[in-house]
């Protein structure tokens, strides 16, 4: 794999994610109307026209790249690099005026994901990540926490009705009741609260590619661990959980039995 390609293609990301993310806030200020796809999630032309945006770039930049985006569909690549995209991640807070949504944009390498972007309007922070070199939001170094006791832990999750959904319901109790600190941080905003060392384990049981693409280059990179519930360190398996070390072991220690390592 070309470094120079990469890199080149992360400030892209990054450029594009600002960019895609003042084109949000736009909309979010001014306000747009609500459609609901098949599965009643909403969506809008903020989403769309975001996604179409980072496209328009990346094409400019990168002939030849593929995309996998969330309102636009799949484009082969014929240089092995794929953009995964979600335009609006939490367009659920988007269309009910609560801030926390934000523009992720995950840079795939022949099925590795090597680079990934996050912009969060409200907050003018962008989180990114290329393999190999840490993890930054804007341009300062960020890390997870070393906390190791569940006294002094916090677990993020994104909702009760996802893990209903994906019948892990009594499994995820198990783990949350052992801390003494839980929130409810869905969607992207928890898991880079992970990167931060803001907490120390983010699970979701339900995400589609694009949801976590941009997440497990920035988690990884910060020192933390990003795996499905099986313990797969992969986006397209099913839910996802970000953590310290010491944290994820635990989740595999509570979700699937097996002994503390």
């Amino acid at each position: 794999m070309d470094l120079v390609a990469v890199e080149l293609r992360a400030m892209t990301a990054r450029w594009a994610a600002l960019r895609a993310g003042a084109l949000v806030w736009d909309y979010f200020t001014s306000g747009v109307e609500t459609e609901f796809k098949s599965d009643r999630t909403p969506v809008t032309i903020a989403d769309k026209n975001a996604e179409e945006l980072i496209r328009e770039l990346v094409k400019k930049n990168h002939p030849g790249d593929g995309f996998l985006g969330e309102e636009h569909g799949e484009e082969p690549s014929r240089t092995g690099f794929r953009w995964i995209i979600d335009p609006i991640d939490a367009t659920a807070n988007f269309v009910r005026g609560i801030p926390l949504f934000g523009v992720l944009i995950g840079l795939e390498f022949e099925g590795d994901l090597v680079a990934g972007a996050v912009h969060h309007p409200c907050f003018q922070k962008l989180y990114s990540a290329i393999r190999g070199q840490g993890a930054f939001c804007n341009d300062r170094p960020i890390r997870v926490s070393d906390v190791s006791t569940y006294e002094d832990g916090q677990l993020f999750y994104s909702s009760l009705r996802f893990a209903d959904k994906a019948g892990v319901t009594s499994r995820f109790l198990d783990l949350e009741k052992r801390f003494p600190r839980t929130r409810g941080f869905g969607d992207y905003f928890g898991f880079l609260l992970i990167a931060e060392g803001c907490g120390e384990i983010m699970v979701d049981p339900i995400v589609s590619p694009w949801d976590v693409a941009a997440l497990k280059p920035i988690i990884e990179e910060a020192g933390g661990v990003f795996t499905d519930w099986m313990g797969v360190p992969t986006i397209y398996g099913q839910g996802a959980v970000a953590a310290n070390p010491t944290f994820h072991r635990e989740f595999m220690n509570v979700i699937h039995g097996k002994e503390r390592g």
